[in-house]
């Protein structure tokens, strides 16, 4: 696509995540203006120091007037509150979309919010432990997946516009069922980020029984769950109650073979555990040989700052 797939871009929530899209649309995208809008008037104020949209409304059915595009990047438990405060504002021709991390509870809230509406829900792979709108950059989104999920009766007209747009910001873009995202997401992010949570919460119960020896002690390994249970509360909890029902099929399975490891390791069966670490460790190089990590010893993770990225959302 020649042109910008769209002329006016709202992005409502002033994160990690919307203020990125602000500062790449601006970057990558010219000649598209950026209308932003968030519920909390400082954060507002600090996106306006900031410059990441060339206007910040401070109503939420003004940041919506005139844009052909508007993103939420919202908690996705807020996605239906933030969505019906918009709709004064919202063009019956404008194409509505997300960041969230899972897409069905999505789709339904905001189909629920704006009936008749155009809307295409999408999912950028990438994020960083960090939050606010300070944390946002305009490389964030590039090489890394952006997961398109529209419903059975989307236009495919719209459906590509959008996908030029990710393209545009550096994203690789693919389009899936809606379920079938949240079971991939269940596994590959959001049962990792619950495994850090528990892990770091266990580890700071024992730093009585450890005399502190846990943080003072840190390894990689244990560097890398604190790094991922960082991330932003709100947005996690509500990961978790939104998408419930792969993440708990998926903890199940896990569950299951934690307890073969656990025998395994109490029967002394070596071969166990050396297949099962040989099998995960091509896992692994499979993920570098994508270009979706690094080999580097911080795996590739510093930004434009000098900070490290954490696991993708």
């Amino acid at each position: 696509m020649s042109e910008a797939p769209f002329a006016q871009v709202t992005i409502v929530g002033l994160g990690l995540l919307g203020g990125s899209i602000g500062h790449a649309v601006q970057a990558f995208l010219p000649g598209v203006t950026v209308v932003g809008y968030d519920a909390d008037p400082a954060v507002r104020e600090q996106a306006r120091a900031l410059g990441l949209a060339h206007r910040i409304a401070d109503e939420a059915a003004q940041a919506a007037e005139g844009s052909d595009l508007v993103v939420f990047c919202v908690p996705v438990g807020a996605m239906g509150a933030a969505a019906r405060a918009i709709a004064p504002g919202l063009s019956m021709g404008a194409l509505v979309s997300d960041v969230g991390s899972s897409k069905e509870t999505v789709a339904a809230a905001l189909a629920e919010a704006l009936p008749g509406h155009h809307i295409i829900p999408a999912h950028p792979v990438a994020g960083t432990e960090r939050s606010g709108p300070d944390a946002g950059f305009a490389t964030l989104f590039r090489n890394r997946w952006c997961i398109i999920t529209p419903p059975v009766d989307a236009d495919p007209a719209l459906t590509a516009r959008l996908l030029a747009f990710w393209e545009a910001l550096g994203a690789r873009v693919e389009t899936m069922d809606a379920d079938h995202h949240d079971k991939v997401l269940a596994v590959t992010s959001h049962l990792p980020h619950l495994i850090a949570y528990t892990i770091v919460g266990t580890a700071s119960d024992l730093e009585q029984v450890t005399q502190s020896e846990v943080i003072k002690y840190s390894a990689g390994g244990f560097r890398d769950f604190t790094r991922i249970a960082a991330s932003d509360p709100t947005m996690w909890r509500d990961v978790f109650l939104s998408n419930k029902e792969a993440v708990l099929e998926m903890l199940q399975r896990f569950t299951e073979d934690l307890t073969e490891l656990q025998k395994a390791i109490r029967k002394g069966d070596g071969e166990v555990l050396f297949d099962h670490f040989t099998r995960t460790r091509a896992i692994r190089r499979g993920i570098i040989e994508m270009g979706q990590d690094d080999a580097r010893p911080d795996f590739g993770r510093s930004d434009h700052n000098g900070t490290k990225s954490a696991e993708e959302e």
